[in-house]
């Protein structure tokens, strides 16, 4: 079992077990049935305005992941980081997201997080 990363316009692979969108807006240009997503979990993904923030450029990497840290404090957060943990123990999970750098997005803050459970 393990918890992977990776684009979601990337073709889905064998081993990708549960394929969960963790970005709060549907991808553009992907179709809902190409995409092969499981789950989306709309409360695991930054706030409209720390998304904005981020992309504006106002803010470093690190102060992007620490502030998207504090929002997943939230009680309705963590109950769905413990359902994706929970889903990682059953087997493979793959975060997908439509990020440019996704070593640099909300995805890695979050792979980050389920490896360290």
């Amino acid at each position: 079992m393990s918890v992977r990363v990776h684009r979601v316009y990337d073709p889905p692979g064998p081993d990708d077990g549960v394929r969960v969108l963790v970005d709060r807006l549907w991808p553009r240009g992907v179709a809902k049935d190409a995409a092969h997503v499981d789950e989306w979990p709309k409360g695991l993904t930054p706030s409209t305005e720390l998304r904005r923030w981020y992309h504006a450029d106002e803010g470093s990497y690190e102060a992007f992941a620490e502030r998207y840290e504090a929002e997943l404090a939230a009680p309705e957060a963590v109950e769905l980081l413990d359902h994706v943990r929970e889903l990682a123990r059953e087997g493979d999970v793959t975060l997908l997201t439509a990020s440019k750098s996704p070593e640099e997005s909300h995805a890695a803050v979050l792979l980050r997080l389920l490896d360290g459970a």
